[in-house]
Parts: structure tokens; C-alpha cells; sequence
């Protein structure tokens, strides 16, 4: 049952889950700290913002009831056997109520701060209805022989669904505003450590127990590890390589950016602070 045969790597495998766990929660903070201090969130893509509140609730579902769950433990045991570990964490559990308070934080925001002309886009609202809907009917049918492994897998697969569509929007704004202010690079490189130490402590499970059982067993945390650090290294060539002289003009010669069309994109910082006097 659930036991390690080395206890180095079950040391690594803790402290690689809590520096994901690190890494991943406070990849938050820079985004919410420059909507703070900009008193703006234009440049942070609001259907982001929609999609990924959708991955890390349903993550939350699946990673709690899997931890907590002594039922769905046991279904998972009785499907992959009873010497295999369950592929959930506490750090993952305490990554998705962490993330789904600072998300819900940066939701507030939205809604106090400049935010330009920028909405939901409705695709993003007809996705993300359709993903509850979804779920509510595979609830219902989980429901009669209490298939409850087999919906909370559902969840994991909603959550990776999403990772892998939810970054889109704002990979595209980057490149429709040829910019990728008021996007933090903090995050990006915070979330980029996340999904490499999250990836390494499922390769330490992995070696401890000669077995990939814990990779197909919990498909939607390795997805999630690949799909994040994909994307991250778009997100930093965007910043370095194709938009970089974009910021430095940016910065150097304009007190406040606009669009094409002349709407302000960002209110600069010591503005904000002026008018707070």
C-alpha cells in the first residue's frame, strides 16, 4: 500500500511537490500586484481569466476528493492496484484552493480597475457553460453505480482541457497589441518552475515505485506540467524576442500606452498614484 521503498526520494518528492506548490501559488502575486499598482488590467486577457478559474475549480474537485475520498481511493486501488500510491499530493491540493482564491482576487479587480474596452468574449462564456453543463450530466450519471473515480477523472480531464485552451487568448492579445505589457513576466517564470518541479516530482514517484502507473493514473497533472511550461516558453520568447524593442519604445517614449485606436492601455504608475492623493 501507499509506501516508499527509498527515503531520498521520497524526500524529493516532497520538497520538489512544495516548491511546485511555491512556485505555482505565488506565480499569482506578480499579476495581481501590477494590476494593483497600475490600476489597470488591460493587457491581462479577461477570458483568461474566465477559462482558468473553470481549470482550477474542476482541479480542485478532483484533487480533494481524490486526497480526502477514502471511496474514491479505493476505486482508484481496485483499478490500478493496491500497491500503487495515490497520484495526488497535499501540495496539490492546497496549489488548487490557492488557486482558486487568487484567481477569484484577480476576478475583483476586473471589475474596480481600468479595464478599457475589453469583455468576455462570448465563446469563452458559451465554453465555459457547456463545461458545467457537462459535468452536471456526468454527475448525474455517475450517480446510479456510483462511479465516483470515473467523475472526478472528468474533472482532471476539464482541468486539462482548459489549461491547453486557456492561455490562447492571451498569447493572441500579445500579438494583436504587439506587446506584452501589463502581461507579468513574474508569472510567466514562476509558472514555468511550477510546471518543471511538478513534472520532476511525479519522475520521483515514478523511479521509487518502478512504475508509470502514477503518470497514466494522474494524466491530468503530467498534461498540466507540459501544456503550462509549452506555453510559458511562448509567453517569454513573445516578451524577449519578438515584442522586446515594442517595450522599449513603449516605455521610453509615451507616458501612456494606447491602441490602435487611441484608448489608453495603461495608466502609468506614478499617474495612479497622483490621483490617489
Amino acid at each position: 500500500m501507499d509506501a516508499w521503498n527509498s527515503s531520498p526520494l521520497e524526500i524529493a518528492y516532497i520538497v520538489f511537490g512544495w516548491v511546485s506548490f511555491a512556485s505555482w501559488g505565488f506565480s499569482f502575486y506578480p499579476q495581481i500586484i501590477l494590476n494593483f499598482r497600475t490600476k489597470s488590467v488591460v493587457g491581462l486577457n479577461f477570458d483568461f481569466l474566465v477559462l482558468n478559474l473553470t481549470k482550477h475549480s474542476s482541479y480542485l474537485i478532483y484533487n480533494a476528493t481524490l486526497y480526502f475520498s477514502p471511496v474514491v481511493q479505493r476505486q482508484y486501488h481496485e483499478k490500478y492496484g493496491f500497491d500503487q500510491m495515490i497520484p495526488v499530493a497535499a501540495n496539490d491540493v492546497a496549489f488548487s484552493t490557492h488557486s482558486v482564491m487568487l484567481t477569484t482576487v484577480a476576478f475583483y479587480q476586473v471589475f474596480i480597475y481600468e479595464r478599457g474596452t475589453q469583455k468576455v468574449a462570448r465563446s469563452s462564456i458559451a465554453i465555459t457553460a457547456a463545461v458545467w453543463v457537462s459535468a452536471a450530466v456526468c454527475a448525474f450519471v455517475a450517480w446510479p453505480n456510483q462511479s465516483w473515480l470515473w467523475l472526478v477523472s472528468v474533472f482532471n480531464a476539464i482541468q486539462v482541457t482548459m489549461t491547453v485552451i486557456k492561455y490562447i487568448p492571451q498569447v493572441l492579445l500579445n500579438c494583436k497589441r504587439k506587446s506584452t505589457e501589463g502581461w507579468s513576466t513574474g508569472y510567466v517564470f514562476l509558472d514555468l518552475l511550477g510546471g518543471v518541479t511538478s513534472y520532476t516530482q511525479m519522475v520521483m514517484q515514478s523511479i521509487d515505485q518502478g512504475s508509470l502507473v502514477n503518470f497514466y493514473g494522474n494524466l491530468g497533472k503530467c498534461l498540466l506540467s507540459l501544456v503550462s511550461i509549452f506555453y510559458d516558453l511562448i509567453f517569454l520568447f513573445q516578451r524577449y524576442v519578438l515584442y522586446h524593442s515594442k517595450k522599449d519604445e513603449i516605455s521610453s517614449n509615451s507616458e501612456m500606452v494606447h491602441d490602435e485606436s487611441g484608448a489608453p492601455l495603461m495608466k502609468p504608475f506614478y499617474r495612479s498614484q497622483a490621483e490617489n492623493v
